[in-house]
């Protein structure tokens, strides 16, 4: 019995849920509801199969044992250490400086060039500046970063329908024609609010934020919503956020800019996310360039200790002999591990993500009627500079 899946880089995703496996193990109770079923099922489990769907009180549920067992897609961080794949809000003041900061960020995102301290992962950028004219961009633009411009980073400033009202077609549509799209910013989220209705109601503001987020997760990349704060002070700061909880409730993430003074050139950055370091950073801003530099960090960033078992798997990959295929008990043998293979191979699952990040080399696992069978590729770096692996090169199953 086997199961076709589709085939894209197995590595767990960052701040983003509901998220599918992508080993081949059959596995009844965390499958997509979307996998194409091969003719090969045996009765019994042809009739299990069909029963879940059709009973009432079915309940899509799985163990942690299974849990272990699969291999997850691949979400490597937009910026490292301050953006991710998914839906964030951005958040502050009217005239704090927000759409500076997204020109920021759309750029280093486009060109690949580092953020402050942050390494950047080259992609497109689609920047919806729905409160800026061609002219005030251009100049800005500019004034910030001269005449090095990039054909990666694209704007529109008029024409973007509201959510549910056709947005979502105009979005599908640019991802299809720039398949490399990493970063969407909208600036401002109230400009692509359907309106009427009940629409400062949690429901409403949670609908809206979980359907961007599931576009946004569908295709791999990261929307960023430019909102604005409530003038009311509160002891969690993120509670200032105009609307309702629903908005931080349904997104994974947000980021908020908060002066002292107007007249200030030092700002506040507070970082919180599902699956990142909640951090604050300190920001001047360069009159003469308008662009905001990093003058500190409060927390360092946590990084993982070494891993000696990552780095003993990595050693059989080599430019030389860029793959290399086996079983875990062969993969023990091989590397001299003193590891049971069943635990390397768990250990694997969980860890694919940091083995391709880190080592540039992919993970694939099978599980056959002979027993499982495992396999890692060495994936190119990219040309651009940046060192990161080249999301293009890291799709496929075994």
């Amino acid at each position: 019995m086997t199961i076709k899946e589709k085939s894209t880089v197995p590595i767990p995703p960052v701040g983003a849920d509901g998220e599918q496996p992508l080993s081949q193990n059959y596995n009844p109770s965390i499958a997509d509801e979307s996998t194409e079923i091969n003719g090969n099922l045996g009765f019994d489990e042809l009739m299990r199969w069909t029963r879940q769907y059709n009973d009432p009180s079915y309940m899509n549920t799985f163990s942690m044992n299974e849990l272990y067992e699969n291999v997850y897609e691949s979400r490597p961080p937009v910026i490292d250490g301050l953006l991710y794949t998914g839906t964030y809000l951005f958040v502050g003041a009217p005239k704090v400086g927000k759409s500076f900061l997204m020109a920021q960020l759309a750029y280093h995102v486009s060109t690949g060039e580092k953020l402050w301290d942050y390494e950047a992962s080259k992609g497109t950028v689609l920047y919806l500046a729905l409160e800026d004219t061609p002219k005030r961009l251009q100049e800005r633009l500019f004034r910030m970063f001269g005449t090095e411009s990039t054909e990666n980073l694209h704007f529109t400033t008029a024409g973007a329908k509201q959510v549910g009202c056709g947005l979502d077609e105009q979005l599908r549509g640019f991802v299809q024609k720039h398949p490399g799209t990493k970063l969407i910013i909208i600036d401002t989220l109230q400009k692509i609010r359907e309106s009427g209705g009940d629409k400062f109601s949690y429901a409403n503001d949670y609908e809206l934020v979980g359907k961007l987020k599931q576009f946004a997760d569908n295709n791999h990349l990261c929307l960023l919503l430019v909102h604005h704060t409530r003038k009311q002070q509160a002891d969690d700061k993120f509670d200032m956020i105009s609307g309702t909880n629903g908005l931080l409730g349904a997104a994974d993430g947000a980021f908020l800019l908060q002066k002292e003074k107007r007249t200030s050139n030092s700002a506040t950055l507070d970082i919180s996310g599902r699956d990142q370091q909640d951090q604050r950073l300190h920001l001047t801003k360069d009159i003469d360039r308008l662009i905001w530099q990093l003058e500190r960090a409060e927390t360092e960033l946590w990084k993982e200790p070494p891993d000696p078992i990552l780095d003993a798997v990595a050693a059989l990959v080599t430019v030389e002999q860029p793959q290399w295929s086996g079983t875990p008990t062969e993969l023990v043998e091989r590397a001299g591990l003193d590891i049971k293979p069943n635990t390397l191979s768990l250990r694997l699952n969980v860890k694919a993500s940091r083995l391709l990040n880190e080592y540039q080399v992919r993970y694939e696992n099978n599980r056959t009627h002979t027993g499982r069978y495992i396999k890692f590729s060495l994936i190119p770096k990219r040309d651009d500079g940046v060192g990161r692996v080249d999301d293009s090169d890291s799709g496929g199953g075994v």
